[in-house]
Formats: structure tokens, sequence, C-alpha cells
């Protein structure tokens, strides 16, 4: 599966983006991490595509939002009201693990089978 992600780049505090990212096939889990400079990736939201229920990671508050598409098998992360403490890369992922968003998340950043490239989100103040 092959990732493709648009929608970064530089806004002021208190906008907003939507981060797209267009998947060449289907895999049961999808979904969005982050890396702040100089830390490690830490997931930010996931969706099963199957059911659409989305799960966020605790430290993500109500301002971002994660959607998808299946007929274009394209996930999105709203992101608004942006902090300059969002800058970070943020990466599309997806699992093939099996997965119905009724449960917890059966992988980790360490499994995850595919990434994207990354996109650039920077929030000046």
């Amino acid at each position: 599966v092959q990732l493709a992600e648009s929608g970064g780049g530089s806004v002021e505090a208190g906008g907003s983006l939507k981060l797209s990212c267009a998947a060449s096939g289907y895999s049961h889990i999808m979904g969005w991490f982050r890396q702040f400079p100089g830390k490690e990736r830490e997931g930010v939201a996931v969706i099963a595509p199957s059911t659409l229920k989305p799960i966020y990671a605790g430290s993500v508050e109500g301002r971002f939002a994660i959607s998808l598409d299946n007929a274009k098998r394209t996930v999105y992360l709203q992101i608004d009201n942006l902090k300059p403490e969002d800058t970070a890369v943020y990466y599309c992922v997806a699992d093939k693990s099996l997965w119905t968003g009724s449960e917890p998340c059966p992988v980790e950043s360490a499994g995850i089978q595919y990434w994207g490239q990354g996109t650039q989100v920077t929030v000046s103040s």
C-alpha cells in the first residue's frame, strides 16, 4: 500500500488545516501519527474503514478530527484552532491487521506496516 499525503503547510495560530492521504489499496486500519522535532513519532488518531469508528490518542484535544472516504481510499485529519505546539511532521499510516474500531487498536507505532512520507505542519504565533 502506498500512501500519498497532502495538505500540510505554514499557518498562523488559530487557523485550520485539513490533511489528506490517498491510499493505493485497502487496509483495515488507517490513521495519522506525528513527530515533534527531536521526539519519537506518536499516534494522533486511527480509524477503521469497515465501520468508520475513530480512536484518538489521549494527548489529542477535541481540535482534531479524523475521517475517511472509502470510495476514494482517502483519510483526512482536520485540525482546528492550530497552536504553535502542533508544529510537527504528520504521517499517514495504514495497516492490514484486522480491526473494526470496537476494540483497542491491535498495532502500535513500531508495528505499523505502511507509512507516508510525512507532511510538515508549521504553526506560527
